[in-house]
């Protein structure tokens, strides 16, 4: 299974940058240990559009042409589901046994997600009821991808 992480919005060169690619790498590499073939990070431009509802519907596409056919769709939001690591780890099992081809992680940009694309969603996840900004928010998700692997395959990283 491949792991994909869409996100509206571009990651700077610097601090942010190099700690996403960090956990990138560390998911990459722990991740093959159970199954999982790939991590890609996928950025998609912000629309330009000069309406919200526009610019949130083109964005949601966009985000939406990247999901491969059979995928599980999961996407980030602060009114999700607040799972703790290990049952992020049982949903990756889960999906992987039910030889899903990719999990795909949806990360919105400043105007949110068109209410279609929340809807279709297999999973919504929050980090919280606070607004994070999407930088934050991928090197979040990609440290608790590394984290979830970790406790897949029984490495020290994680102590609960």
């Amino acid at each position: 299974m491949r792991l994909i992480v869409a996100a509206i919005g571009r990651l700077k060169a610097g601090p942010e940058r190099d700690l996403a690619e960090r956990y990138r790498d560390r998911v990459a590499k722990t991740g093959r240990a159970i199954g999982l073939r790939d991590i890609d990070v996928v950025e998609i431009r912000e629309s330009r559009a000069q309406d919200v509802a526009r610019r949130r519907l083109e964005e949601s596409i966009a985000l939406a042409n990247l999901v491969p056919d059979g995928a599980v769709t999961i996407v980030l939001d602060e009114r999700g589901a607040n799972l703790d690591s290990a049952s992020i780890g049982n949903n990756l099992r889960a999906w992987r046994d039910a030889t899903r081809p990719a999990a795909v992680f949806i990360i919105g940009g400043p105007d949110g997600l068109a209410a279609e694309l929340r809807e279709r969603a297999d999973l919504t996840l929050g980090f919280g009821a606070a607004t994070w900004p999407h930088q934050l928010v991928r090197i979040m998700l990609l440290e608790q991808l590394y984290r979830a692997t970790t406790i897949l395959t029984g490495h020290p990283y994680h102590r609960a």
